[in-house]
């Protein structure tokens, strides 16, 4: 995004769960700068549950990517904090579970040595072992999926439909 520029919707898909806590309120605070008054900011990423007290690095951490996932609740604070109206949140867990291990896992399965050779052995079993294991995450509740519909108020007034029905059909 340009700095000087602002818009009327943002969307963030994949970004967020790589953020981190200390890095969260500079992250809505350029969204929010971006937006124009009255705008929106769907953030869509994978959330912790409450409940989950992690012991030190995950494989996907020392073995996949760096990210910081953290309960939903720690990004709506930051949010807030930046002058966000929360709008809605939905969850998208449970579909997310069914998407890695019914499409994703199974297709690389059934893509193995294809996968294989475009990579290597450790790189298909890493891949495999991760995805699966996110699976379970889902299925279980420990990780979650969330969307999060932010509005930068305008007067204090969003201007968006009041309800889940009135936005699908407008």
């Amino acid at each position: 995004m340009e700095h000087d520029q602002q818009y009327d919707k943002i969307v963030s898909i994949g970004m967020f769960e790589h953020v981190g806590e200390a890095l969260l309120p500079e992250y809505f605070r350029r969204a929010w700068d971006s937006l124009r008054p009255g705008g929106v900011f769907l953030n869509h990423g994978i959330v912790h549950s409450a409940t989950y007290h992690r012991h030190g690095p995950s494989f996907t951490e020392l073995r996949v990517s760096r990210r910081e996932l953290e309960p939903i609740r720690t990004s709506l604070r930051a949010a807030e904090l930046s002058g966000f109206g929360l709008r809605d949140v939905e969850s998208l867990r449970e579909h997310y579970g069914l998407t890695l291990h019914h499409h994703w896992v199974r297709r690389l399965a059934t893509h193995s040595e294809e996968a294989r050779r475009i990579t290597d052995d450790t790189t298909y079993r890493t891949w495999r072992l991760y995805m699966a294991g996110a699976a379970h995450g889902f299925r279980g509740g420990r990780l979650n999926l969330n969307e999060i519909l932010l509005a930068k108020p305008l007067q204090g007034r969003t201007g968006l439909p009041l309800t889940r029905e009135d936005w699908y059909r407008g």
